[in-house]
């Protein structure tokens, strides 16, 4: 069964949400998520300053299996995406939730977040699909 941490947001096309103390949100795609994806080769982040728009495609994930656009939870400018990755896609397999994050977002003034599901409401979507 998929980890869920309980401090963490998600969305129903599993990526997860965390809100850090500056005001800030850091964003991944969830254990399931990588899980599914298999072994990542290939990562592709937004840079800093995009852009984007809730519920629209903001990343791309690459596995020996497949290719997977990530989507933008939450409107806003991007702060940072995870320098890492580039090099070591391999560490969203390995730790999903810390170094693995993929991006940073500063939300735009009023916007909305897409559709979040809590941890049980998550747990929920997993158990549906088979998780």
């Amino acid at each position: 069964m998929s980890k869920v941490p309980a401090d963490l947001e998600y969305t129903k096309t599993h990526e997860w949400v965390r809100a850090l103390a500056d005001g800030t949100f850091e964003i991944g795609i969830t254990d399931h998520a990588q899980h599914s994806l298999g072994d990542l080769v290939f990562v592709e982040v937004p840079e800093a300053g995009r852009a984007v728009k809730a519920g629209e495609p903001c990343a791309v994930v690459e596995s020996v299996k497949a290719a997977s656009d990530v989507y933008a939870p939450i409107a806003g400018e991007v702060t940072a995406g995870n320098p890492r990755l580039a090099s070591e896609p391999e560490t969203v397999n390995a730790d999903p939730y810390g170094a693995g994050w993929l991006m940073r977002l500063r939300p735009a003034p009023g916007a909305a977040a897409a559709a979040l599901l809590s941890p049980p409401d998550y747990q929920k979507l997993l158990h549906a699909e088979g998780d």
